[in-house]
């Protein structure tokens, strides 16, 4: 463990929470898109993605076990993977919308705003509590520092 460890966690983990706030962004961003991505000679709306984050080291039962059996602890998070939700896509009655179907409905996206506004909020959260502890490490830092003048 370096002295440095605590700064590096923090900063993995700010980086994980600060491409979630961007992949709300963008999913807030594209709510109304009915052509996302052109699939089988058809356009589809845009769909839901949501980031998968998970530790450096691998599972939670072998961190702790390395933990109690010696000095050394996490190395933050990473992003796994984007996945992209499978939730149907929602039919909404328009029929002058261009990319209505013959009964008039049109699929929109599966971007639910409360769900991305919960999401966001809590991206947010985690966000301010890791800048917390970035500046209690480095308030922490600088005060050994002092220790030798």
């Amino acid at each position: 463990m370096t002295i440095f460890h605590g700064l590096n966690t923090s900063a993995s983990a700010l980086t994980a929470q600060r491409l979630r706030m961007d992949i709300v962004s963008s999913n807030m961003a594209n709510v109304d898109t009915t052509r996302g991505k052109f699939v089988d000679g058809k356009w589809e709306p845009y769909r839901r993605k949501m980031v998968s984050v998970q530790a450096n080291e691998g599972q939670f039962s072998s961190m702790l076990s390395k933990a109690m059996n010696s000095n050394n602890v996490g190395n933050g998070v990473k992003i796994s993977k984007i996945v992209e939700d499978q939730t149907p896509f929602k039919m909404v009655y328009n029929p002058e919308h261009p990319d209505a179907n013959e009964e008039g409905y049109v699929e929109m996206p599966n971007v639910d705003p409360l769900k991305e506004m919960v999401d966001l909020i809590s991206a947010t959260r985690s966000y301010e509590a890791n800048v917390t502890v970035f500046n209690a490490s480095k308030g922490m830092l600088m005060k050994a520092l002092e220790i030798g003048k």
